[in-house]
């Protein structure tokens, strides 16, 4: 009995929601991260007081950084680029909402510049649908002869399941990871794999 109680915990957490809500309104932006239905992290949070420290930074013994060749660095750039391009399949969009309300007193500029916006969403949505999968999306422009500024309103929900996550990141996690190891032995004076 006990091994299915454990079953069950483990299948909820795999098909635990892991988000984030990117949005932005009033010249301000704020970033949630969600576990489930629950808000773990703000960005920006509330502001905390620092205590003043005296750091000083010495200009002594400062050495400029060393890079390494390129080709030694190509394979781990290839690795994170298909991270990446598996990490996007997987994240789900599911609600992306903008609000553009242009101002302006002339109707001949203001009908002009609401043209020009819409053609830019036109060409802006599919693209955005190419890279992720957008379940619901709600995009307007308005216009508003009396404002003095134009005015926007951005707001994006994104999901992914924990199991989702954690399949991602031991699949191809572990190919970064694992070239990461051969270009530091490589340094080290290693052979090459």
């Amino acid at each position: 009995m006990g091994w299915l109680i454990a079953l069950a915990v483990l299948c909820g957490l795999w098909f635990l929601p892991l988000g984030v809500r990117a949005e932005y309104r009033d010249q301000q932006g704020g970033v949630r991260l969600y576990v489930g239905p629950f808000v773990v992290a703000r960005f920006p949070g509330k502001p905390k007081k620092h205590k003043k420290s005296e750091h000083k930074e010495s200009t002594k013994g400062k050495e400029s950084k060393k890079g390494g060749s390129y080709k030694d660095f190509l394979p781990i750039v290839r690795a994170v680029v298909d991270f990446l391009k598996e990490f996007r399949q997987k994240l789900r969009i599911r609600r992306l909402e903008m609000q553009l309300v242009l101002a302006g007193d002339d109707p001949c500029n203001l009908a002009v510049n609401y043209g020009r916006a819409w053609a830019a969403l036109g060409n802006l949505v599919p693209l955005l649908e190419q890279v992720f999968v957008i379940k619901k999306r709600d995009l307007n422009v308005d216009c508003d002869f009396t404002a003095e500024t134009t005015l926007i309103y951005v707001r994006a929900d994104a999901t992914i399941t924990l199991g989702r996550l954690l399949q991602l990141l031991f699949g191809k996690g572990a190919k970064v990871f694992k070239e990461y190891s051969k270009l530091k032995k490589l340094r080290k004076g290693g052979t090459e794999l």
